[in-house]
This record gives C-alpha cells, structure tokens and sequence, in this order.
C-alpha cells in the first residue's frame, strides 16, 4: 500500500512540480517532493491510505473526518492537485455503485423524504449559520461586483442582478421556492416594491423568515410558508429560485418544471439559480451521502431539456463559478476565525467535515467540475421584453 500511495504522491508532483509537499505514512516513512512543503498529508494507518485508493475522495473523506487522515498545512493546495489529475473522476467501481443505489433509496426527494434531507443540512440553528454566513444569512452564491466588496455587500448585489434580470415592478407577486432565510424576498420587497409568497421546508428556516418579516413591517406584503414545493398554488407573475433546485433530485425535474409553468403567469418572467455541471460525472459523491443527502447536481443540458418540455422560453444563461469560488472562501475565513466554537458546538467530527465540505466546494469551482448557472426565462414567448440585456446592468433599470 505504501508503493501505491508513493505512486499517487509522484503523479501529484508531476501534475504541478512547483508546489512542495510530502506524504507522511504510519510508520513514520516520508516522502517528499521540495524542501518547504506547502501541505503534508498524513495517513495514520495503513486503512486510511487503502480508504483513499479504492474510494478516491469518498473515503479521502471520510478518514479525513474520522481523524485517520491529517492535512499539515495548505488543504487548498492539496485539493487543487487532486482535481488536476482527475482522481474523482475515474469510472466508478463496484462499491461506488453499491453506494450509489443505497443512498439513492434511503435519501430519494419524495413529498416525504425530503423534508428529513433539508433538515439533515439546514435544522442546525441560526446561531450556527450566523458563525460563517452574513447578516442577511444567505447561503448561496453572491456577486461580487469588486472583491473588495464585503459578503453581504456582496449578497444583496446578487439579490439586485436577480432583481433586474426579472424586471421586477411594485406590485407584481414573486414566488420564491426555496426562499431560505427569506434574503431575496425582503430585498425585492423592500426594494421593488413587490408583493409574494416564499416557500421552505426547514423548521429553521421558517421560524427565522417569518420573525424576521414582521420585525421588518413586511409580514402583510410577503409571506413564508412552510410546505413541499408540490403544494404551492396560485397565480404569480414572476419566479426564482436560488439554491434549492440541486435538491429536487433527477427524476422529480420533470415534476418541479410542470409546477414551475403552472404557477407562473403565461409570459411571466423567472430565474433558476442552481449549481450545475457541463458534462456526466460518474459516482455517488462524499458530498450528497454526509452534506446534502438526496442531492442531485444536475447538467446544463437536462435544465434547458426539461424547461424545453414546459414550454419556456430560454432568455439567458450565465455562469457565476468564480463568484462562488469567492464566496465559499469568504465562508472559510469565517468558518475558521470560529472553528474552536463550532468543534464545542458540534464536536471534532462534525467540525471537520463542515470544513472539508467548504474547502472541497471551494476547490471545485476553481479547478473542477463545479460550476453556478443563472437560467432566466419566460413562460412561453413573451413579445414586450427589450431585445438586448442591458436592462440588467444599466443605472436606469431603477
């Protein structure tokens, strides 16, 4: 096992032979690669190093989180050699496929199933959130017009580019499915004076959006419910949904984009914002078994398909990697400016599986596979919109 992990050690080194590193093995045996290593990874059994080589990241993962596996120093630049030689990517074998079919049937995003999946990720308490999100507490991709730009600067810039690219106008109903903590609901109303309805499926969540509209005045203009997606009804003219769609799952797509058309107004405007990929990635990942369970990543090409199907009418897509990429590591910063906390809060397993879970997110819009895309689109053709997108961007939108 250690000539295997040796092996691994020289494809990483060739991969970039300008970052120094070193592998440490249980007997003490070292191998390095440079006199100053930027990381050191440390297997502390025999098991951790058989882990990572018959389950790649999956079982890197999981002795990560049990402690069997230590990382010295830069786990950036660890996890940035790992997605350059590809090693998640190879086909999958038979215990990733056993894997995959399990979890597949315990955690699928039935009407029943999934409230216990958004609960398993978001029914933490605010005051676990609060320790690595911002103010507004949302927790998904922001915008950053200057990286100079705080995080919730930057978050209420994505609430705005989302606002503009629906041309929203006082009075109009926004439906917000997937509303989490309720940001983008009381920025366009409070904003544009909008009037609208969230839905959520965490307890957490709810509890927090609805104290927090009626702390605000805005309990009569917006409401959150507590309920499935399947359950909503009414008449609105315009849609989004940010961060919620990677939790549908495959085969309930068809399903969420029939809902979707029958509840936005024929012409009506909406925005998916959903982190997606360009291509199949084979396996079940680390990521949906302990983050997100019942999670699905989808492809660009299944999101147009499945709004093709409906009747949508495609008006832009735009991909938002790096903005993410950026994102997650203004969550690290505060994630690790409260580490000590969240290890008393949670314990040391919990603790260190967050903090691969956001490194690991963070490496894969930079170097891999992950990638953010905002799909706006109107329900059916819709004559009356500008020909060109400079509505979006334009001082005058307001």
């Amino acid at each position: 096992m250690k000539a295997t992990l040796k092996t691994l050690a020289g494809t990483l080194h060739r991969a970039d032979p300008s970052v120094d590193f070193a592998f440490r093995f249980w007997d003490g045996d070292e191998v390095r690669f440079g006199g100053h290593p930027r990381f050191t990874l440390h297997f502390k059994s025999e098991a951790s190093g058989r882990s990572l080589m018959a389950q790649r990241f999956f079982g890197f993962g999981e002795a990560y989180t049990s402690g069997e596996i230590e990382v010295e120093g830069d786990l950036r630049e660890l996890l940035r050699l790992g997605l350059t030689i590809n090693f998640d990517n190879l086909v999958p074998g038979f215990l990733d496929t056993i894997r995959g079919i399990r979890a597949y049937l315990k955690t699928r995003g039935t009407p029943g199933r999934a409230k216990e999946n958004i609960a398993h990720h978001y029914d933490r308490g605010d005051e676990f959130y609060r320790l690595y999100l911002d103010e507004t507490l949302t927790y998904s991709c922001a915008y950053f017009k200057d990286l100079a730009e705080s995080l919730e600067q930057a978050q209420r810039n994505k609430y705005d580019h989302i606002a503009r690219k629906l041309m929203l106008k006082p009075g109009e109903r926004l439906l917000d499915i997937g509303c989490g903590w309720g940001g983008m609901l009381i920025h366009a109303a409070q904003n544009y004076g909008i009037t609208g309805v969230g839905n959520t499926l965490s307890e957490n969540q709810y509890r927090y959006a609805t104290g927090k509209l009626k702390e605000l005045g805005l309990d009569r203009q917006v409401s959150v419910v507590l309920k499935d997606y399947r359950s909503l009804k009414g008449e609105f003219d315009k849609f989004v949904s940010i961060g919620m769609f990677e939790h549908v799952g495959r085969e309930y797509i068809p399903a969420f984009m029939k809902k979707v058309a029958s509840l936005l107004r024929k012409g009506g405007l909406g925005l998916l914002h959903t982190i997606g990929f360009e291509r199949v990635l084979k396996g079940k990942s680390w990521h949906e078994t302990y983050i997100f369970p019942g999670n699905y990543i989808p492809r660009i090409d299944e999101v147009l398909h499945h709004m093709g199907r409906v009747g949508f009418s495609i008006l832009d897509v735009e991909n938002l990697r790096l903005h993410y990429a950026y994102t997650l590591d203004r969550w690290i910063e505060n994630y690790e400016r409260n580490e000590e906390k969240i290890r008393r809060m949670f314990g040391d397993t919990f603790a260190r599986m967050w903090k691969l879970y956001l490194y690991s997110s963070s490496a894969g819009f930079k170097h891999g596979e992950n990638r953010v895309f905002q799909f706006l689109f109107s329900n059916g053709l819709n004559n009356d919109l500008p020909i060109t997108l400079e509505f979006v961007y334009s001082d005058d939108n307001r």
